[in-house]
């Protein structure tokens, strides 16, 4: 018997990777080797900058701006993190009535210009809301995970020692894209029902929004095929552990293979060369290698 190949792995503890951290799905041949990291996004960026992992999650508009600036990491058609953005937007509604048609012209917090929560809010707010996000002030608090990649000219940096939410509670900014949860009881969602029009969002536009998809080493998708099939074999394994959902098709967060994620991932890229993201337009086939172009 051959030894293993061990691969250096960042992942969350998803309830779709629990079967995978907690060794239910094991292989004869891979062994996962989990750096410990509570936070995963905390590692993008010595992800992209040092080509620390083997294998990764990575936040899909990093990954689109790693492959522009040639990092060494291909694609799999694995989601570990997707849902519906319209939520992570609020505004302080004791300041006054907000509403998403009225932003142009607003100061909007964001985390970093090239979050992909902020990308994907943004053409949200493009899209369906009239929004023009080039006349919007965004206010950044992190640098970009990409060292190679600079913001837009329509972006700023907050000032040394301010905070995302109480530059929100105070006024200073007109609304933020907090995340997956509110983080004050003060703070209101900006997109009023914004779980069911996310839901319909998804119907629409073919499937739930992606978040983090995984990467592997592109050296070892092009001398290992072996071994990157068989993590794509765990990683659906680990994700089929958690019992199904309602729909278990388009609202699916953790969607696999390439047809499942195709419009989702073209919708990213399209936004991502809207914002300057990108400077242009890739295929969603381009985006993986000939051993995971095949994944299915």
């Amino acid at each position: 018997m051959t030894d293993k190949t061990t691969l250096y792995t960042l992942l969350g503890s998803y309830p779709n990777a629990m079967a995978l951290k907690d060794r239910t799905i094991k292989s004869d041949f891979v062994d996962l080797q989990f750096a410990d990291v509570k936070v995963s996004n905390t590692a993008f960026k010595p992800l992209v900058r040092e080509a620390k992992f083997d294998l990764a999650e990575l936040a899909i508009v990093t990954f689109l701006q790693a492959k522009v600036y040639g990092k060494p990491y291909t694609l799999i058609p694995a989601t570990v993190l997707g849902r519906g953005q319209h939520h992570t937007i609020a505004y302080n509604p004791e300041r006054g009535p907000l509403k998403a048609s009225d932003l142009n012209g607003k100061r909007v917090g964001v985390r970093a210009y090239t979050q992909t929560t902020g990308a994907w809010v943004r053409g949200f707010l493009a899209d369906d809301y009239g929004v023009d996000c080039e006349k919007i002030r965004w206010v950044t608090f992190e640098d970009p995970h990409l060292a190679e990649y600079k913001d837009p000219e329509f972006v700023t940096r907050a000032p040394a020692g301010k905070e995302l939410v109480k530059m929100l509670l105070d006024g200073e900014l007109d609304a933020a894209i907090v995340g997956d949860k509110l983080p004050d009881p003060r703070l209101a969602p900006l997109i009023p029902d914004a779980d069911a029009v996310a839901r319909k969002w998804a119907q629409a536009h073919g499937g739930v929004p992606v978040n983090h998809m995984m990467v592997v080493r592109s050296s070892i998708s092009l001398t290992r095929s072996d071994v990157v099939r068989e993590v794509y074999r765990m990683l659906r394994d680990s994700r089929q552990v958690v019992p199904p959902l309602a729909d278990n098709g388009l609202l699916d967060p953790w969607r696999f293979g390439i047809e499942a994620n195709r419009r989702s991932l073209e919708i990213i890229i399209d936004y991502s060369v809207r914002q300057k993201l990108i400077p242009r337009k890739f295929s969603v086939d381009e985006l993986f290698g000939d051993c995971t172009r095949a994944f299915v």
